[in-house]
């Protein structure tokens, strides 16, 4: 075994049976914990249930789900599971969804968050001599305090760019000369854009790694950022009301993020029956804190689609893998009675030449009819006064898009730099059908 692949390699490694027994009594422990939170407790009681009757795993699906409509009802801690005092910090979620959500952090929280962050960066090429670049928000937003306190478990060097203020950021770049890079993997490209506007090549910045996360992004994304940029990017997955950045991350592998199971007990369920779907078959992951002390969570439905693996990794770790997100049940869009998602639309575009993954989707229904227009911005070198050329691209366009997805979208090309650049999360949808945007 290479120690360098791991930050906690009898964590990581940690033979499955071992660690089914180490969940179940974490789990038990739990049950025990939530009983000073309000909403669980008038559950368990309601139902007859206490930690000394759970006999398996498999007493998961007894317990209540968890929705962001709970947390909202009992804003902002009537989650907490410790007495106020205890508390070491308090973040928020983005508000992608709605109002944002309150969560807080106990010391021991914090320390394992650094930890678990450190696990998947280092798996993802960080080790101690490097220096990262931070290029998230540092205010209630858990993405950058919780990969920057990561960073510095491992004993990396830390700039706290912070989002934003792209020329700044690649001037520090140049000055400072980090070897890793995290952002959001759409920020990435915009600092790609970013230097070839002021005449630099990207791919001569001295970053080699990167990790990416706070949106969904396809595979086909990854190979045009690494071309861009000429580095190798790893998946990350969190969100806020679980711990943030740290559930799960990538290892050389890159055959899905490696759960963190010894402090989360992850399902996968359709979204509509709630029932468990088959392994590699795509559901809503619902998740278990087993170890959170400030607000735990039982089941607690992330909206995320996406699949789990089980079979074994050749890296080692043991945790069980989950695939991409392939987007949110709350942001599927339903055209003409079919679903569709984002990531999809990024899907094919990156599969024709000349179209960037700068994009923006409108929905429209002017009267009886869903209406999709995608606008899509052309590399430089090929946006053409050509009429033939244009349309020929155009027509390419939405074939991909209506094979990918079933539904014909009326495709726009737009020049460079025309669709809105984001240092956050990407706003890839306008869907006037509902007001919304």
């Amino acid at each position: 075994m290479n120690a360098e692949l791991y930050w906690d390699a009898a964590s990581e490694t940690l033979a499955v049976a071992d660690k089914r027994a180490l969940q179940l009594d974490r789990l038990r422990a739990l049950i025990n914990r939530v009983a000073e939170v309000p909403f669980y407790r008038v559950w368990l009681q309601r139902h007859d249930v206490a930690a000394e009757r759970i006999r398996s795993l498999d007493d998961l699906r007894r317990l209540p789900l968890t929705t962001k409509d709970d947390l909202r009802r009992h804003h902002p801690f009537g989650f907490l599971a410790v007495p106020r005092s205890q508390l070491a910090r308090i973040h928020g979620s983005s508000g992608t969804t709605g109002t944002p959500t309150f969560v807080a952090y106990t010391k021991n929280d914090l320390t394992t968050w650094a930890e678990l962050c450190a696990r998947f960066l280092v798996a993802g090429g960080l080790q101690p001599e490097h220096t990262v670049q931070i290029a998230f928000g540092y205010g209630l937003f858990t993405g950058g305090f919780g990969l920057h306190y990561g960073v510095e478990r491992v004993g990396a060097a830390v700039i706290p760019a912070a989002a934003g203020n792209t020329r700044r950021q690649l001037t520090i770049m140049r000055d400072l000369a980090p070897e890793v890079l995290i952002c959001t993997p759409s920020y990435a490209l915009t600092i790609a854009d970013g230097a070839r506007e002021i005449g630099m090549d990207p791919r001569t910045l001295p970053i080699r790694w990167a990790h990416f996360g706070g949106e969904p992004w396809t595979e086909d994304l990854r190979i045009e950022i690494e071309h861009q940029l000429d580095i190798m990017a790893f998946n990350n997955y969190g969100l806020s009301e679980v711990i943030g950045p740290g559930v799960s991350g990538e290892c050389p592998e890159r055959s899905g993020m490696h759960i963190q199971d010894d402090h989360f007990l992850v399902e996968c369920l359709d979204p509509d029956t709630l029932e468990p779907v088959p392994e590699g078959s795509p559901g809503e992951l619902v998740m278990t804190t087993l170890t959170r002390e400030a607000m735990p969570l039982i089941r607690y439905r992330t909206r995320d689609i996406a699949c789990l693996y089980s079979d074994p990794c050749p890296c080692g770790r043991t945790g069980i893998r989950m695939s991409r997100v392939s987007g949110r049940s709350d942001d599927m869009l339903i055209i003409r009675g079919v679903n569709v998602f984002p990531s999809q639309i990024e899907e094919a575009l990156l599969r024709v030449e000349g179209a960037t993954a700068h994009y923006l989707i409108e929905v429209d229904r002017p009267g009886i009819r869903d209406e999709l227009t995608v606008k899509v911005e052309l590399h430089r070198e090929l946006f053409s006064d050509r009429m033939d050329r244009m349309q020929a691209l155009r027509d390419q366009i939405s074939h991909e898009i209506q094979t990918t997805t079933g539904i014909r979208a009326q495709v726009e090309l737009v020049e460079p730099r025309t669709i809105e650049r984001s240092v956050g999360k990407a706003k890839r949808v306008i869907d006037r059908r509902t007001g919304a945007g």
